[in-house]
């Protein structure tokens, strides 16, 4: 069932509200009138009534008389998340991406963004002038971090109150329409982080409607939201429709959905499962390739199987054992749960399986963690070396560019790029931006604001960070996040960004890279823990990588296919910035005769046959 308010055209528009244990619920109109309206109840909870109400009307709802409070369905808070809310008119855009068909999910190469920093506007219309520069990077996807209405101009997106609305500071409704229409137009796919798992804390007033939350389960942000206790048919269906609504009023082509490890539903069929059918349903209705990414920390490979196979039917998941083992082989960091990596056997297997952790001994858990992922396809894990999380929680919101040296970056580059699972750049990476991405609000609650401050020290405190954290409600802490964009055109900068957009297009063009079936790869380590070798295949073609991640130059031998080997990339070379390659443009192999490779430290050689 649709809810919240919906223009039907000719003046009239419809309400609906949840509020079953309600006495009496009415339509408070404030603007361009005052005016008390009572609602209808139906035997599901549901308030309703449609009157003549025209785009722009402000509006809350008055609950048994006393209170009134926005629509926890809305669509617009032209007035913040403690004001009215607004009548939207979905239908008077104009959409010129009629021919707009997505792009198929093998084939995605995501660039994860936050709109208030992506740009010195921090709006969708600024950033549209933007898509042709990531488009020639050889991007195909944006993803963009949460937009739903929260507290104040500046936010991560996780504390919005309004999964529906779209957040005014950032261009509202129209703009991100403007924004999604002009980047299919250009070949650019769309798909929005969302948060299903708990809602912000400052102009929450859910629990006044109906029973939204449950004590059952608790969640690291809040209370949990209600799929499967008593009353939990209508707030899934909330849920659900909100997939259907940014799928179908906005024309993206897929969600992030947010931390589902905190969606707690031990129903018979899960909420993600009634997700992901309500996603394949748009897809088949509108002929347009759509998607549902999921983050999780479980390694649970059901969320990604199919139906039939048991599973949920999400198309992919965020992979972070393929994060956690690259970063801490660059890094050496051993805190907080990267204690459960730091080997260079833990990268091969996260190439192999995807889950280095498959039932198999935590010793950050301090228990066995996650199941074989071996049977889902490589395009069902999304890979990264840095995304907002992995960055923007470390205490000064340090990116990689200012923890290892720029060889490190380009391994990393390579490790991902080259991999046969989808990858995923976190905005400004592919230059080496230097600015940092840190954690920022803008709460009206000064309680509230202490509240943050305590909690990002205590999550400091276990990981053992020193030093005095970034106020998060400071305006110059988002100020410093801001992209300095203009960098990848100096030095350094240009460099990796040509580097990136380099191995993107092998990826794209190299058949043995394109084809990304698992049983065409293989990863090992090498010469005593110092070398990782990357081996992918198709039909007669097949590319070799070999990546050493240590601060001292190697010697190995390697037994390769007879043939003529050609060097395809090296990061040692002077083009990349390098101090210069020791390994031969051509390779000869002869039969039964092992070849001798030296690599630079902390460099990536790729050979093809």
């Amino acid at each position: 069932m649709q809810i919240g308010s919906r223009y039907l055209g000719n003046g009239q528009c419809h309400f609906i509200v949840w509020s079953p244990l309600s006495q009496q619920v009415e339509l408070h109109l404030v603007s361009p009138e005052d005016k008390l309206i009572p609602l209808e109840k139906d035997d599901q909870g549901y308030w309703q009534t449609t009157i003549a109400a025209e785009p722009g009307t402000l509006y809350f709802y008055r609950l048994n008389g006393e209170v009134d409070r926005p629509d926890p369905a809305s669509q617009s808070q032209p007035q913040g998340v403690h004001g009215p809310s607004e009548v939207v008119d979905q239908g008077k855009y104009t959409w010129n991406d009629g021919q707009w068909q997505g792009i198929p999910l093998d084939d995605w190469i995501i660039y994860e963004m936050h709109v208030g920093t992506f740009t010195p506007e921090g709006t969708f219309d600024a950033m549209i002038s933007r898509i042709p520069e990531l488009l020639e990077l050889g991007v195909n996807v944006i993803e963009i971090m949460p937009i739903a209405q929260f507290p104040g101009d500046r936010n991560w997106g996780y504390d919005g109150v309004y999964p529906y609305g779209v957040q005014q500071s950032y261009g509202g409704v129209d703009g991100l329409k403007r924004l999604v229409d002009a980047c299919h137009q250009q070949g650019m796919a769309v798909i929005l982080d969302v948060v299903y798992n708990h809602m912000g804390p400052e102009g929450n007033y859910f629990s006044q409607f109906a029973p939204y939350f449950t004590d059952r389960y608790k969640t690291p942000w809040g209370s949990a939201i209600n799929y499967d206790d008593a009353y939990s048919d209508e707030v899934r269906n909330y849920f659900i429709e909100n997939v259907r609504y940014w799928l179908s009023d906005y024309h993206l082509d897929g969600l992030r959905m947010d931390a589902i490890h905190a969606i707690y539903d031990f129903g018979a069929k899960h909420i993600l499962q009634e997700m992901a059918d309500a996603a394949n349903q748009i897809a088949q209705e509108t002929g347009r390739k759509i998607h549902l990414i999921a983050e999780s920390d479980l390694n649970d490979p059901r969320i990604i199987r199919s139906s039939e196979a048991g599973g949920y039917g999400i198309h992919a998941q965020w992979c972070d054992d393929f994060h956690h083992s690259l970063r801490t082989i660059l890094t050496k960091e051993s805190h907080g749960y990267y204690a459960d990596y730091g080997d260079l056997d833990h990268l091969a297997r996260a190439y192999r399986d995807s889950f280095v952790y498959a039932w198999t001994y935590s010793p950050s858990r301090k228990r066995k963690h996650g199941s074989s992922a071996i049977d889902c396809p490589t395009t069902q894990f999304v890979i990264c070396s840095q995304n907002h999380d992995q960055v923007g929680n470390r205490m000064l919101g340090d990116r990689l560019t200012e923890v290892v040296s720029f060889e490190a970056l380009k391994i990393a580059a390579a490790a991902v790029l080259l991999s046969p699972c989808i990858p995923m750049l976190f905005m400004g990476e592919e230059y080496g931006e230097e600015a940092p991405f840190q954690y920022f609000v803008s709460h009206g609650d000064p309680g509230l604001v202490e509240a943050v401050r305590k909690g990002r020290k205590e999550e400091f405190a276990a990981f053992h960070a020193e030093g005095e954290a970034p106020d998060p409600q400071s305006e110059d802490t988002f100020q410093r996040s801001k992209l300095n964009w203009d960098k990848r055109h100096e030095g350094k900068h240009k460099t990796l960004w040509q580097f990136y957009q380099t191995l993107i297009r092998m990826r794209q063009q190299i058949p043995a890279l394109a084809h990304k079936d698992r049983d065409c790869l293989e990863a090992i380590v090498l010469d005593n823990e110092q070398v990782l070798m990357l081996r992918r295949w198709f039909q007669d073609q097949e590319v070799v990588c070999l990546f050493n991640v240590h601060q001292k130059p190697v010697e190995l031998s390697l037994s390769l296919a007879d043939g003529n080997w050609k060097k395809l990339l090296d990061s040692s070379d002077a083009i990349w910035g390098g101090s210069g390659s020791p390994t031969a443009e051509i390779v000869t192999v002869q039969p039964s005769q092992p070849q001798t490779f030296q690599l630079n430290p902390e460099s990536v050689v790729v050979y093809s046959k």
